[in-house]
């Protein structure tokens, strides 16, 4: 029997996934059946990224900025307690995720499957973010406009 995670109180996820998916309970009860009920997806993106660590939410509102006026087609949602951007037919295209969602040492900047970043037989769908620059936000645009087109 494999050693239990001290980082994990039942043996399985950590109390941090476990939290990721309660959010992502939350978030699909509050859409509602058929959008009825559907949770102002901007406004609670804009309260995650106040939640996060200083870093985190420079990070996070810059990236935010960009998604936004790279991809005005993108909707604003959370997505698994993460800032997240999804297509006209409510699926995730690119989200972000901050170093302590996880207590990873990076924020990640993740694309999904609805994303248009296909390239042969492998590609990446999981970008680093460790700071933010002209050539960052220059391959952010890029990957966003790529992953939308």
């Amino acid at each position: 029997m494999p050693a239990k995670n001290s980082n994990t109180e039942s043996g399985g996820f950590t109390t941090e996934e476990r939290a990721a998916m309660k959010a992502r309970a939350a978030e699909l009860r509050a859409e509602g059946k058929k959008g009825a009920k559907k949770a102002d997806g901007l406004q609670e993106v804009l309260d995650k990224i106040a939640e996060m660590a200083p870093e985190d939410r420079a990070l996070a509102e810059r990236v935010h900025m960009t998604v936004t006026a790279a991809a005005p087609g993108l909707s604003p949602k959370t997505w698994y307690g993460m800032p997240a951007y999804a297509d006209a037919d409510g699926k995730v295209v690119v989200f972000f995720q901050d170093s302590g969602k996880f207590k990873y040492r990076y924020s990640t900047l993740g694309f999904q499957e609805a994303a248009n970043l296909d390239d042969g037989d492998l590609w990446p769908v999981s970008y680093a973010l460790q700071g933010w620059s002209a050539v960052v936000e220059k391959k952010i645009v890029e990957l966003v406009e790529a992953a939308v087109s």
